[in-house]
């Protein structure tokens, strides 16, 4: 292959990051610094070489209970304040320029944050991110579908009232199976209607009837995985006329065996069917992964060269919610070219 992209090339590559959490985005130290914080009363390790162990899943299921248990670590303040700063430093570390974060604000007021306090640390460390690294970050706030209406009455209310200024999008995560995911239509209409973008998950864990509901109820701009949307082709067909981009994570779907093998995930199938993708690292450290890994993964996958991976950049930055792109895409453009 002519200009096989290294693995130097994919790190220095400027990227755009558009699914990834960011309780798991936290890298094993930020992790095992908050467990020793609150050590007696959580079952995360302490030591970060023993969290390799603790990552390792026996389905979703089981990934959605250590994510959970990962959470409970944020009790304080400075608590979440650290992760966001941490999560940053790591992105801009890859050469991420623009992140928009995941952020679940219900499992935080259960912790016994308050909706304004919330919001308030979160913007402060932003801020502080974008000061000390350069890497800007923007917020979808989601509904844990698996806890119901009230939560998704919670996330919109903490959306619509304190409406923090990074905030850009309204999502829906969780366990896809045995939840009915019509029950929150009612709160992406207001979202959208109060000018959210809507990027709920689907087709990650369930078929493309899942990917249809979050066009159809949930109206859905992006779609988080929907890697499942391979299993219908006039539902491939309709993303790639409508320009819906799937937020793909392969090696997140790897881990919690919602495919069986990098040889066994759709993703060539999706893009050789014209569904505009995104490449995306989803809870990096939890998966032993980052976004330049991916990157090198959809490489191989897709058989790129190293142009070929930049238009995997071009395609995140076209796919997010920037309100301009030009500058990160003119700098993708350029990167390389003295080569």
């Amino acid at each position: 292959m002519r200009n096989k992209p290294t693995a130097e090339f994919i790190a220095g590559l400027p990227k755009a990051e558009l699914h990834v959490h960011h309780v798991g985005s936290a890298s094993p130290r930020i992790v095992a610094e908050l467990a020793a914080r609150h050590e007696g009363s959580t079952p995360v390790p302490t030591d970060p070489a023993r969290l390799a162990e603790f990552f390792t899943f026996r389905d979703f299921a089981h990934f959605i209970q250590v994510y959970v248990a990962v959470v409970d670590l944020i009790r304080t303040p400075d608590d979440l304040w650290a992760l966001i700063h941490g999560v940053g430093g790591d992105l801009a570390a890859q050469h991420v320029r623009y992140a928009e974060l995941t952020v679940t604000p219900y499992t935080h007021l259960l912790n016994g944050f308050a909706p304004d306090q919330f919001c308030e640390v979160i913007e402060d460390a932003r801020r502080r991110v974008e000061a000390d690294y350069g890497t800007v970050l923007r917020w979808c706030f989601d509904i844990p579908g698996e806890l119901g209406v009230p939560a998704a009455d919670a996330t919109l209310d903490i959306s619509l009232k304190q409406r923090p200024e990074g905030l850009i999008s309204f999502g829906l995560g969780g366990p896809e199976a045995g939840i009915d995911r019509s029950l929150f239509a009612p709160h992406f209409a207001q979202a959208i209607a109060a000018g959210l973008h809507s990027v709920p998950h689907a087709g990650e864990t369930t078929g493309a009837d899942t990917v249809w509901h979050a066009i159809r109820e949930l109206g859905a701009e992006r779609i988080g995985h929907g890697i499942f949307s391979a299993e219908d082709p006039e539902l491939m067909a309709y993303l790639a006329e409508h320009a819906i981009p799937l937020e793909v994570c392969p090696t997140s779907n790897v881990r919690t065996r919602a495919v069986a093998s990098y040889a066994d995930h759709p993703l060539p199938q999706l893009v050789e069917a014209g569904v505009p993708v995104t490449i995306n690292s989803d809870d990096p450290p939890m998966f032993g992964t980052d976004l330049s890994r991916e990157y090198g993964v959809a490489a191989e996958l897709l058989g790129l060269d190293e142009e070929g991976v930049k238009d995997v950049a071009r395609a995140a930055v076209r796919a997010s919610f920037m309100p301009d792109k030009s500058a990160l895409l003119a700098e993708i453009d350029a990167y390389g070219s003295d080569a």
